[in-house]
């Protein structure tokens, strides 16, 4: 038992980021540096505490929505198979979206099948004429478009673009060459290179409106 409890000691102290040497205990600070705990000021050992409780919460929670992901699309998927040896065809549209109910619609599952999107280098290209355009209609003209294309080039990961604002921009209507030169542009960068299947899960209320069951911890 001795040993047992030793083992447990050693995961709690590692857990909480406590580093032992001999009978000293240290923290590691964002450098790597050791620093002994009695240098730490309390506060700060209270919010490691509560960082480091939250984590294990949500890495727990994480597991969780991985598994529960996994059963979900198995489930649907010996669904769809059971529908196939029916019917000789599978479920959904030639996408593969499909929708699941219960017998009363007053729950549904649904499959999105959603296209991921990569630019290419025409981009670029049709980032420099649309800069050449708004400097030719001047600083004072066009001011919503031209915040508009801020948003749509503003990079916001590595190799990514505002895509939402993206395709607003192709929707608007300017009588220019060089404009529609560069959506023209744009079009041609938009490479599909797969596609990623979405589960949204969908309940009526007392009014018989459908309303979204939140996963998402953003959305909820």
């Amino acid at each position: 038992m001795a040993l047992a409890d030793d083992i447990l000691d050693e995961k709690a102290a590692v857990s909480a980021g406590i580093v032992e040497v001999g009978a000293d205990k240290f923290m590691r600070d964002p450098k790597g540096n050791l620093i002994g705990l009695g240098q730490i000021k309390p506060q700060r050992l209270l919010e490691d505490e509560m960082v480091r409780k939250v984590m294990r919460f949500a890495t727990d929670l994480s597991a969780q929505i991985a598994r529960f992901k996994g059963h979900t699309f198995e489930d649907l998927a010996a669904f769809q198979s059971l529908l196939e040896q029916q019917y000789g065809a599978k479920a959904g549209g030639p996408k593969g979206n499909v929708t699941f109910s219960t017998f009363d619609d007053s729950m549904r599952v649904e499959v999105k099948i959603a296209d991921q999107i990569a630019f290419g280098p025409e981009l670029q290209a049709a980032k420099r004429l649309v800069d050449e355009c708004l400097k030719e209609w001047g600083a004072d003209s066009h001011e919503a478009l031209r915040s508009l294309v801020n948003r749509v080039f503003s990079v916001e990961k590595e190799g990514q673009i505002n895509r939402g604002e993206l395709f607003s921009l192709l929707a608007m209507e300017i009588e220019d060459k060089r404009w529609q030169s560069a959506m023209d542009a744009i079009r041609d960068s938009i490479r599909v290179i797969g596609t990623k299947a979405y589960l949204r899960f969908r309940v009526r209320d007392e009014q018989g409106a459908l309303s979204t069951v939140t996963i998402d911890l953003a959305a909820a």
